[in-house]
């Protein structure tokens, strides 16, 4: 029963295109040997047992009222996310030494200014495999955040949420702005209200659903 249900679990992750998302959600995961699916908790290689297994069906299966139709919606999330991410990085930021030619200073002095400033809120800095990326939108032609910004990054980034999820936001259409990218149409000084309004909206939600998750004290 336990291969069966793990195979057919299997298959449908992959139909979907989900299955690389497993361990990036923090879910068990499985390969295949010998035609046999195998699945194991996450970071580990011990074996599911059918009861966990069954559980992982039923969480993945819980959106919508008929299971057989049903689509892991926090998968499909993660694997946005990783396609906007991917998009993000062709092109889309600046090393210290790229805000350093900017501003014409020193490679120093741009990293001291930027993590000074980031310890404000002041300007967004991403964290990948060691490195520290600074979304270039956010910066003006002399290196500098751009001064409408500063407010909506203050909201977004006081309010924990997670800089790549800041940095997508602000970089595609929007929701909460009727399909308007965020740091442009803040350049309009008639619609920067409604972009810092909806990033208001969207800190709210962002701690609504933190306390929800936290334990209580």
């Amino acid at each position: 029963m336990t291969e069966e249900t793990g195979e057919r679990l299997a298959d449908w992750l992959e139909d979907l295109g989900l299955a690389d998302q497993l361990a990036a959600a923090g879910l068990p995961t499985y390969d295949r040997a010998d035609g046999v699916v195998r699945w194991r908790e996450p970071g580990t290689v011990e074996p599911l047992s059918e009861e966990r297994l069954a559980d992982l069906d039923r969480q993945l299966r819980a959106q919508g009222d008929d299971p057989a139709y049903a689509v892991p919606v926090a998968l499909v999330r993660l694997r946005r996310e990783a396609r906007e991410r991917a998009a993000l990085l062709v092109d889309g930021w600046l090393d210290y030494a790229g805000v350093a030619a900017l501003r014409g200073v020193s490679v120093d002095a741009a990293r001291f200014a930027l993590h000074k400033a980031a310890s404000r809120s002041a300007v967004l800095l991403v964290q990948r495999d060691g490195a520290t990326l600074v979304p270039s939108f956010q910066l003006d032609d002399t290196g500098e955040v751009r001064a409408e910004l500063l407010a909506v990054l203050e909201t977004l980034m006081a309010a924990g949420i997670d800089p790549w999820r800041v940095w997508i936001w602000l970089t595609t259409p929007a929701g909460l702005l009727g399909g308007e990218v965020p740091h442009e149409a803040a350049r309009d000084p008639e619609e920067l209200p409604v972009v810092q309004r909806a990033a208001v909206a969207l800190a709210e939600r962002a701690r609504s659903t933190t306390d929800v998750s936290s334990p209580s004290r």
